[in-house]
């Protein structure tokens, strides 16, 4: 998939998430107009980017514990209460509820937004251009190269359990549960040992080469900002006129 906003350098997208989310976080709770404003700006960029509805809501999900905190807030929050539907709530709660429902959902939307339209090496591409540390960077970038190799292990040792009778569901399979996980474990270890002398032998010296040479142009940093310093004009007008 391509679109305008997938073709944002990374470490653009990267800046715009987090002024993004500064500027929802530091807006008061009461200024509802200004949420409207952030969401509408968030669904006009899904849009662009071409990102199909099912996928934004499926990955949303990740949301469910937040929710379920906010939906008890009203319930368990002391302070002046008031009656909806037939239930005493607390004010105080009720919008704490609102403010996490809303500044999370947003927050969670445009992290789907960066991780559906930059794949992984554009990520880490991007944060080496932003300077993080090279270590940091090596790391993530092993992990995410061997995320797969750890998952094809497990699941090859979940089918050898289950050839051996494993079915699960009992305390007693806990010891051949804990066992796997041990011996997963020792062997990523040992294979990131080797991987290591393979690495120093060819000359590796303690930092990765770099991704990506090339950096992001100031058109690109005014068209991937332009949501992010929206929201933060908007943040700041309702600091300053306390709308």
């Amino acid at each position: 998939m391509d679109s305008r906003v997938h073709r944002i350098p990374a470490q653009v997208k990267i800046v715009a998430l987090f002024v993004f989310v500064l500027a929802v976080v530091s807006t008061p709770a009461s200024a509802f107009w200004a949420f409207g404003l952030y969401a509408a700006m968030l669904v006009a960029a899904v849009v662009v980017a071409k990102l199909p509805a099912l996928v934004v809501s499926r990955r949303l999900t990740v949301e469910t514990p937040f929710i379920v905190f906010a939906l008890l807030l009203p319930f368990v929050a002391t302070g002046p209460r008031v009656d909806v539907l037939g239930l005493e709530l607390s004010q105080s709660g009720v919008l704490g509820a609102w403010n996490v429902l809303a500044k999370g959902t947003l927050g969670v939307i445009a992290a789907i937004l960066l991780s559906a339209t930059t794949g992984p090496r554009d990520l880490l591409s991007g944060l080496e251009r932003l300077r993080l540390p090279s270590t940091l960077v090596a790391i993530l970038s092993f992990m995410v190269r061997y995320m797969s190799v750890v998952s094809d292990d497990l699941h090859r040792m979940r089918i050898a359990r289950e050839s051996r009778g494993y079915n699960g569901g009992r305390a007693g399979h806990l010891k051949a549960v804990a066992g796997g996980v041990g011996a997963l474990f020792v062997r990523s270890f040992e294979r990131g040992e080797r991987v290591h002398l393979a690495m120093r032998s060819r000359g590796y010296t303690g930092r990765m080469p770099l991704l990506s040479a090339s950096g992001a142009t100031s058109a690109q940093w005014l068209q991937g900002l332009a949501i992010s310093l929206t929201a933060v004009v908007i943040a700041v007008t309702v600091r300053v006129i306390g709308l």
